[in-house]
């Protein structure tokens, strides 16, 4: 993991979610690139007047101020950072720059159902996740140490969902992340375990797995009323650390996490989120 994109909008939750870089970028040698989005008017950023020239000015010498306070801590020290300064027109722009900046993952803090403050605000979390190629994790609270031991994977173990999983798997290798994969057995949409172990064995299989039927004994059936409930049910009585999703972008997430289950996750749940796109 070469470099590590967090988008800082100077609140509390932006700092958790530098320090959790910070954890990995130290052990991963990573270089760690700070984006602060300004939500200026096209206008101030191109009309010539010398009152909207200035205005502009005054707001990026702002941001690398605040750069500076913002990235003078403790456990920045030895880690490679490099902060930026961009204007925006909606958030999709965020992960066209984490791709141009070749970025691994991107590290993102949220309040959770009101989304991050500031910049950051109503479901904006939401529209990161949705629209980036680059894995995301979403950080709630602080975490001085991070170091998750055990995360969930929860897919509808269809198709669409096998690349996201080989991905979730790669990067909880790097993280040193034992990975449970989850599947949540809708009351209204009840499947035999006859018919639901056929169908994880066929995903193991086009997923490359070495050996299928010891992977489909790992896979933990999970029997709830929604999907976003058997996530939460399970990540408690397992005590994981961190829960993996995939996500399919502007479309909402996979088949099995149709509507706003994806949202909600994000959104409602105390534990890391990572997501991986379609």
């Amino acid at each position: 993991m070469k470099k590590i994109f967090v988008p800082v909008d100077f609140s509390q939750h932006s700092e958790y979610a530098m320090e959790v870089a910070a954890n990995i970028a130290k052990k991963h040698n990573s270089e760690i690139i700070a984006v602060h989005m300004m939500g200026l008017k096209e206008a101030v950023v191109t009309r010539d007047e010398s009152k909207e020239v200035f205005e502009a000015m005054y707001y990026m010498k702002l941001a690398e101020k605040r750069f500076d306070e913002f990235l003078d801590k403790d456990y920045l020290e030895g880690v490679n950072v490099t902060d930026t300064v961009h204007n925006y027109k909606n958030f999709s722009e965020l992960n066209d720059l984490a791709q141009e900046f070749h970025a691994d993952l991107i590290v993102m803090g949220s309040h959770g159902s009101s989304g991050l403050k500031e910049v950051f605000v109503g479901s904006n979390t939401e529209k990161v996740v949705r629209t980036s190629e680059i894995p995301v994790l979403v950080i709630k609270h602080r975490a001085e140490i991070f170091n998750p031991q055990l995360g969930i994977f929860a897919c509808d173990f269809l198709e669409n969902s096998v690349g996201p999983y080989k991905r979730a798997k790669k990067m909880f290798d790097a993280l040193g992340i034992n990975m449970q994969m989850l599947y949540v057995n809708l009351a209204g949409d009840f499947r035999s375990t006859r018919e639901i172990e056929k169908r994880i064995l066929n995903f193991l299989k086009n997923a490359g797995e070495v050996n299928p039927l010891e992977s489909l004994n790992k896979v933990i059936q999970y029997n709830e009323y929604s999907v976003e409930g058997g996530i939460f049910g399970y990540s408690q009585v397992s005590n994981a650390d961190i829960i993996a999703l995939p996500t399919q972008g502007r479309q909402g997430l996979a088949h099995f996490f149709s509507g706003s289950i994806g949202e909600n996750v994000v959104n409602h749940s105390d534990l890391p989120v990572l997501t991986f796109k379609v």
